[in-house]
């Protein structure tokens, strides 16, 4: 890069010489003299179109990075959330396996004191003697149908006991297997939660390492930029700019352009719900972005690297603002997208959930989502470092979109 600079420097101050003081006449330049003028400024060009490939690559590399980061945390999200629902079933059939060892302790007492007035009056059967010294036939059958009845009454409780028991053997075994459900879960939401800080801590550092190399590479892209000016002059720099530009552009592919959701499965919605919750996320912009952080309730602490930091993350802010809207959403990100009415990119409105992907036909690459709010425009939490703001909508890597207040 250093040798091309030299050239363009001496290249220009040739021209410098050929353009002659300002009251003499113009020396006409030589063939030769021409020709190293123009390999100066394509030279320029070609170093401005590298320098800003590098820009755009490392950028890319960022990008990535936060996008599997991203991921990464919706996956703990995911098991976090299956976790305390596992939990939630753990402690009701505890819940019902406590009550059913209750129910069970009443019908074994109430068999242990049958069984002691058995064995005091040394029979199962004590109504005989009530039967013996009846005073007449009338009296007899009257006893003997209430003496049935005492003792089909004591063969239910036999029964209930029997059937006590069984619900209780059952209950317990019920309550074993959700809380070993649960404390699997509790565990792959443990080493999802620890691939994920790590992917967020690569990237941030990643991102610290290409921000360095972004500041020295922007200096020298400025200083071929402005070479080119004193060489070709600001319209035609500007002119080889712009074609150098539209020549980098990458051209759009079917994947980038077509809408991964093939039609509108959502009904109109309801757009007073949508308003809302557009109201309750506009009265969160400038609030921090917080890993993790944010839900239902409003801005929450986020984890690990932004344990200190109050704040949304994307899904944070999506699910906070549907709830002030009185319409409950999942916590992350793909569950948000798996779970809602699907809306096609031609049929977006207000209120409607926009998604970005790793690839755009796969929704388990899902890494970002937002609140469309119309005219092109989105509010969303974007990134570390960043706050709740209100961007230009964008295409690449989008990934559809759903409707809450379907």
């Amino acid at each position: 890069m250093g040798t091309a600079l030299g050239v363009i420097v001496t290249a220009a101050l040739t021209l410098g010489v050929l353009a002659g003081p300002a009251n003499a006449a113009p020396k006409r330049p030589s063939d030769t003299q021409v020709q190293q003028a123009k390999a100066a400024a394509d030279a320029a060009t070609a170093q401005i179109n590298a320098l800003s490939g590098q820009l755009a690559e490392a950028q890319a590399g960022v990008d990535k990075a936060q996008a599997e980061a991203a991921i990464a945390l919706d996956d703990y999200q995911a098991k976090q959330a299956q976790f305390q629902a596992a939990q939630t079933a753990a402690d009701q059939a505890a819940a019902a396996a406590a009550q059913a060892a209750a129910d069970l302790q009443t019908s074994h007492d109430q068999l242990v004191a049958f069984a002691r007035r058995s064995f005091i009056t040394h029979s199962t059967y004590a109504g005989a003697e009530v039967l013996i010294t009846s005073a007449g036939p009338a009296e007899l059958i009257e006893r003997a149908a209430l003496l049935d009845a005492a003792g089909a009454h004591r063969t239910d409780q036999v029964a209930e006991f029997t059937a006590a028991r069984q619900q209780a053997d059952q209950a317990d075994a019920a309550a074993q297997v959700t809380l070993t459900q649960a404390g699997q879960l509790q565990q792959q939401a443990a080493d999802a939660l620890t691939v994920a800080q790590n992917s967020e801590r690569a990237a941030r550092q990643q991102a610290t390492e290409v921000q360095a190399q972004q500041v020295a590479l922007q200096q020298q892209l400025d200083q071929a930029q402005a070479q080119l000016v004193q060489l070709v002059g600001e319209q035609q720099a500007a002119d080889r700019l712009a074609a150098q530009q539209r020549a980098a552009a990458p051209r759009p592919t079917s994947s980038s352009t077509s809408d991964p959701v093939v039609r509108t499965e959502a009904g109109p919605g309801n757009a007073s719900a949508a308003q809302a919750a557009i109201d309750a996320a506009m009265t969160q912009l400038g609030v921090s972005y917080s890993w993790g952080g944010g839900g239902t309730n409003g801005p929450g602490y986020g984890i690990d690297l932004d344990l200190n930091v109050v704040g949304f993350d994307c899904s944070g802010l999506t699910q906070y603002a549907y709830a002030q809207a009185g319409i409950a959403i999942p916590r992350n990100s793909r569950a948000q997208f798996t779970a809602l009415a699907k809306v096609a990119k031609a049929d977006l409105q207000p209120g409607d959930l926009v998604f970005w992907a790793n690839d755009p036909a796969d929704p388990s690459t899902i890494h970002h989502v937002a609140i469309y709010l119309g005219g092109g425009k989105v509010i969303q939490a974007p990134e570390s470092g960043d706050v709740v703001k209100v961007s230009t909508m964008w295409w690449s890597g989008y990934a559809g979109a759903v409707r809450p207040s379907a």
